[in-house]
């Protein structure tokens, strides 16, 4: 019975990823002919070229093409174990890793954090970014959870799932200069200065739709995915900040003008598909929700 060297393995994947002996052996400081050498091992275990020269280039066969599609799931699983195995604390407690978007109200992180707790004993790890680098740590296992405003699908990413935890209605809050808007609302917002999420925001894209069905043309002033700065420049009555309602929330510094029917923010909690799960985050994906 013959086994699979993972040096083999590791070579002809770098090889691949490379483009060539030539530049995986720059990478890798291997000299070319051991590279050559390795990979010629490794077809003769398998029984099958692995890569055929084309114009001075060396390009994957079918047999290549699917090797390459093992050796880096492999890989993956490898890094994937040394980061779950390793991922404890000195008393032994799961590690939480959470991944959120700055549009994320805090009170969320919060509640999210306290259900953990509450599952079992633990580390709970926050890390805020934009989406796209978070989803790149979800993948690599760096994070075992995120919290976003737009869900997994939008991310077009496969082997990556979503759950909605909260909808939330959406009300315009302002500093008590802008109290009289609550008269007439909402077409007392016409011509107003708004503080608003960014575009790339899910939330941003309803607000806009909303306004021009109502006729209603607002003045930006300014865009930030932060919901606390949103709060903070609100509050300095730089502009009127769309918020979402949530339970229990208390703007002391804000008058709350009008709730903005129709116009929800929708959270959602996303997890990528792991071989060794996260127990505590398992039973988040499951059970949580506002």
């Amino acid at each position: 019975m013959q086994w699979l060297n993972y040096h083999h393995l590791y070579y002809f994947r770098a090889i691949a990823n490379e483009g060539g002996i030539a530049k995986a052996s720059e990478k890798l400081r291997i000299g070319q002919p051991t590279l050559s050498t390795q990979l010629r091992q490794l077809e003769d275990i398998l029984g099958k070229s692995l890569f055929e020269r084309r114009h001075r280039k060396l390009v994957l066969t079918e047999a290549g093409k699917a090797a390459l599609d093992y050796a880096n799931e492999i890989f993956r699983l490898g890094d994937e174990m040394l980061e779950v195995i390793k991922d404890q604390t000195s008393q032994n407690q799961t590690h939480l890793q959470i991944g959120a978007l700055d549009g994320v109200p805090k009170n969320v992180l919060l509640s999210l954090a306290k259900e953990a707790y509450k599952i079992a004993p633990c580390t709970v790890s926050i890390l805020e970014g934009r989406g796209d680098e978070l989803l790149r740590e979800l993948r690599a296992h760096r994070l075992d959870l995120i919290v976003s405003n737009y869900p997994a699908q939008l991310m077009e990413e496969e082997k990556v799932y979503s759950k909605s935890v909260a909808k939330m209605p959406v009300a315009v809050y302002g500093s008590a200069k802008f109290g009289a808007l609550k008269k007439s609302f909402p077409q007392s917002l016409n011509g107003k200065p708004f503080v608003l999420p960014t575009l790339h925001s899910k939330l941003r894209h309803d607000l806009n739709h909303f306004f021009k069905l109502k006729g209603i043309h607002i003045e930006p002033v300014a865009e930030t995915q932060d919901t606390s700065l949103q709060k903070l420049l609100a509050e300095d009555g730089l502009g009127l900040a769309p918020l979402s309602e949530m339970k229990n929330l208390k703007e002391k510094n804000l008058i709350r003008l009008g709730r903005l029917e129709g116009v929800y923010e929708e959270l959602w909690l996303i997890s990528a598909q792991r071989k060794i799960e996260n127990p505590i985050a398992a039973k988040l994906m499951q059970q949580f929700s506002l």
